[in-house]
């Protein structure tokens, strides 16, 4: 028996004035997952997040979290929820330490609470540092042990990795899939940069102008656009407009690579020669398994149609 997910929208609807952002939203996140909800700016994505934690109301459709509606039980269901919204708030004259400490007594939480989410998310050795000294990856991380501290089951994060340089971005990889794989965390993570939730994500949601175009595994995604042949030679664009019937309707991924269906061995074979005949260098030509950007992509272009 398939276990019941632990969050599931049934016909999330949703309009500012007479502008429709969601249209029936259909979510389903499984419990332990780390679920990628991806979809251009607009796409609906931060009033999705916004929802689902009670900071909208549901004018139309249905909530539920851990299998119970979020209208009639809003705050013993949000007391299991974490959320990191955009940048954290913090006191920027206080230690990391202090702001989560202060927190903690706000919310009536055990004494215990934070050194454990501070060791959680790799602050400890800083925690005695006034928090204006803290880098923008640190400042997130501590937004986060904020969102820790009453230990739930859930976490909801909106662009977490938002501004942060390389080295940001992988601690706060690295702290994700620890929290799913060590804490048994289920994290439900938006986000613009699409490589990240292919490292991270286990299933992805992908939003187009208020409606989901697809939902499921990472490799399920992926499947959907196959296998491509990738075709490395000067000039793309002069090549699809000397084969129009072979590499019309081929995507032009740089100046120089095509990319197009898998069909056959012998596709690949015909497709060189019929280059070399158009006087056409041909530097290299290979299969690849669709990226998760260009599955992505692919969605939401054709949403647009």
């Amino acid at each position: 028996m398939t276990p019941a997910p632990l969050i599931e929208t049934r016909n999330l609807s949703f309009r500012y004035g007479s502008r429709t952002i969601l249209h029936e939203l259909n979510l389903s996140v499984p419990a332990a997952s780390i679920y990628g909800f991806l979809g251009p700016n607009g796409a609906g994505k931060s009033t999705t997040l916004r929802i689902l934690l009670g900071l909208l109301a549901t004018p139309a459709g249905t909530v539920r979290l851990f299998g119970h509606d979020l209208n009639q039980h809003r705050l013993p269901i949000l007391s299991q929820v974490g959320a990191l919204i955009e940048m954290p708030s913090l006191y920027d004259h206080l230690s990391g330490h202090d702001n989560v400490e202060a927190t903690r007594r706000l919310r009536g939480l055990a004494a215990a609470r934070t050194a454990a989410v501070l060791e959680v998310v790799g602050l400890s050795a800083d925690a005695h540092r006034p928090v204006r000294e803290y880098s923008l990856g640190m400042r997130q991380r501590l937004g986060l042990a904020l969102a820790l501290l009453p230990d739930p089951q859930l976490l909801i994060l909106d662009e977490p990795t938002n501004g942060l340089d390389p080295q940001g971005i992988r601690e706060m990889r690295e702290l994700l899939l620890r929290l799913q794989q060590e804490h048994d965390k289920t994290i439900l993570l938006s986000s613009h940069l699409i490589s990240e939730i292919e490292r991270v994500a286990t299933h992805v949601g992908v939003i187009q102008q208020g409606r989901l175009v697809f939902q499921g595994s990472v490799s399920a995604l992926q499947q959907r656009q196959g296998t491509q042949v990738l075709i490395d030679t000067d000039d793309a664009e002069t090549c699809r407009n000397l084969l129009p019937l072979d590499l019309g309707t081929a995507s032009v991924l740089s100046a120089g690579t095509l990319a197009l269906p898998y069909q056959s061995r012998e596709q690949m074979a015909y497709l060189a020669q019929q280059l070399i005949g158009a006087g056409q260098p041909v530097y290299a030509l290979r299969c690849q398994q669709a990226s998760l950007e260009q599955t992505f992509l692919h969605l939401t272009e054709n949403a647009l149609a």
